[in-house]
């Protein structure tokens, strides 16, 4: 698959020119067990030299998953929610996490999904709490750090680098399936658009470049191209003013 990358390409010159440096993430969401599609990332993962935070659903996730990721170093397992069910009413936009629900249930299936990942990974865990769409309420946010996590991820650039008291905010900014037109992958040249943009308002201080970048897949939906274009959009990062980013949150 050919992709014109020349904005990208034509951003990270201006990058270098500024002297700046573009800290890069990968973030792989749903995980519960060992499949084709795991190996699959793996491999690319090797391939290409960017470990990939592995957002695991606890309630789901299995004791051979675990095995399959301790013997690859390139995985990072983060908390994806805890069983990754809709509680949203049927007019809002789903989530797991959201304002619909008691926060002091919602809270405690935080707990539970951290609990029950630490005895799965191990030392492995990193205290990132990933929840479900993306989409989160505040007060459950509130509640995470004294439940032990160290960050929470979203999507789309963040507003302050704390979410909250002693929990970090570290966000994805670029997915390339087209969720709502047939889960596919977006056209190709909007991805591009949309990761210039992306750099160029970092380069510009309109957002903040202090949060790493980053890219959000997910494995077990991806098609032929979707794998092509991320390979290749990680290839074209690594090769600009770019370094891996954001492997420290033990939990």
């Amino acid at each position: 698959m050919k992709i014109d990358w020349t904005p990208v390409v034509q951003e990270q010159r201006l990058w270098r020119a500024a002297g700046l440096d573009l800290p890069l993430w990968w973030r792989d969401d749903d995980a519960i067990a060992p499949t084709a599609a795991l190996d699959q990332l793996i491999a690319l993962s090797d391939a290409v030299g960017l470990p990939v935070h592995l957002a695991v659903i606890p309630r789901r996730a299995t004791a051979e998953l675990a095995v399959r990721v301790a013997g690859a170093g390139c995985l990072i397992p983060v908390v994806h929610g805890w069983v990754h069910q809709n509680h949203a009413p049927a007019e809002a936009k789903k989530a797991e996490f959201g304002a619909t629900r008691p926060p002091g249930a919602a809270l405690d299936e935080a707990r539970q999904g951290l609990a029950q990942l630490q005895k799965l990974f191990g030392a492995r865990l990193q205290a990132m709490f990933v929840p479900p769409w993306n989409r989160i309420a505040p007060e459950v946010v509130a509640g995470l750090a004294p439940l032990g996590f160290a960050a929470v991820s979203t999507f789309g650039p963040r507003r302050a680098a704390t979410a909250a008291p002693g929990l970090a905010q570290i966000n994805t900014h670029l997915d390339p399936i087209d969720w709502r037109g047939g889960r596919g992958l977006v056209d190709p040249a909007d991805l591009v658009r949309q990761l210039a943009q992306l750099m160029a308002d970092r380069r510009l201080g309109l957002t903040d470049n202090r949060e790493p970048l980053g890219l959000l897949t997910h494995h077990l939906a991806h098609d032929s191209a979707t794998w092509e274009f991320t390979r290749q959009v990680i290839m074209v990062l690594l090769a600009g003013p770019s370094r891996p980013a954001l492997t420290d949150l033990r939990a």
